[in-house]
């Protein structure tokens, strides 16, 4: 397929790299020109804008930071909306707001173009295994062409809807489950830790009993290990996306109160000096609460 992408940071340049692996024909653009330099080497084309890399390709994919980086790249000058095509799909992974999802919707609908959401689950690592977990909300019409691209960097693409924003608001809900985790972990492993009980022997006992689910696993490992530094999911991110979920719940009036503890716990982190750390770094806020150094 022909493809471009747009946004090319931890998550995006993992998964650009999939896509050229499979054997897809792509175009790359990022804004810092030198983070596109890898893929370019691996044989992708390089786009001075993002409508370049719109520009006759049956796809574009976008993975940027947050509502405005996605805005200015869809709509902006020299944007997709400017050279995306009638049979052509701009297909969003970005973990955006509803209102966001929601405006490149109706954006490209009153445009006359096509547009879809493809939200993912996973690392960087991940990514770049091919191992991502994908959520697609796209018209019926759509989708037999999308999901053999997502193949390239998922191991399993889930249909949520037709609607776009259907997608969003499921990575929402499921990257808050992943906070509220690591706030249980933490609370766990401190309360053992203050009796006696190591974080790795009380990490031990629940990863090989009941509580195997990789995100018990996986950020319980790095909990255990605090592999803080560098930041594989950044705290700016944590804090971002739980204040995101906090919106969705007052956009459908659905009290969410742990989310605001989480709100305040990423606070934490950001007054103790740590937001450059990973967002599980906020066990040491759990810690330092219940006199642990």
């Amino acid at each position: 397929m022909k493809l471009g992408f747009v946004g090319l940071g931890a998550m995006g340049e993992a998964m650009a790299t999939c896509l050229l692996r499979a054997g897809h024909e792509l175009t790359v653009y990022n804004r810092t020109a030198a983070k596109a330099d890898a893929l370019v080497a691996a044989g992708a084309k390089r786009a001075r804008t993002p409508a370049e890399a719109t520009a006759g390709n049956e796809l574009v994919f976008t993975m940027l930071f947050d509502d405005a980086a996605v805005q200015h790249a869809s709509f902006g000058p020299d944007g997709i909306a400017e050279a995306l095509g009638p049979d052509a799909v701009h297909v969003g992974c970005a973990t955006v707001s509803l209102n966001q999802a929601r405006r490149l919707r109706d954006g490209h609908a009153e445009r006359g173009q096509h547009y879809a959401s493809a939200t993912v689950l996973g690392r960087p690592p991940a990514a770049r295994a091919g191992q991502l977990f994908v959520v697609l909300a796209a018209a019926d019409a759509l989708r037999a062409r999308i999901l053999p691209a997502l193949d390239a960097f998922g191991q399993k693409s889930f249909v949520v809807g037709d609607d776009p924003v259907q997608a969003n608001l499921v990575k929402l809900c499921l990257n808050f489950m992943i906070f509220a985790t690591i706030e249980q972990m933490a609370e766990v492993f401190t309360l053992g830790e203050k009796g006696g009980i190591a974080p790795a022997t009380m990490f031990e006992v629940m990863s090989n009993s009941f509580y195997t689910a990789p995100v018990h696993r996986n950020y319980g490992k790095l909990m255990v290990e605090k592999a803080y530094d560098p930041p594989g999911g950044p705290m700016e991110i944590g804090l971002k996306d739980n204040g995101l979920f906090l919106e969705a719940g007052e956009d459908f009036r659905v009290p969410l109160p742990t989310a605001s503890l989480l709100r305040d716990r990423f606070l934490q982190s950001y007054a103790a000096g740590e937001e450059g750390l990973d967002f599980v770094a906020i066990f040491e806020r759990v810690r330092a609460d219940a006199g642990l150094r």
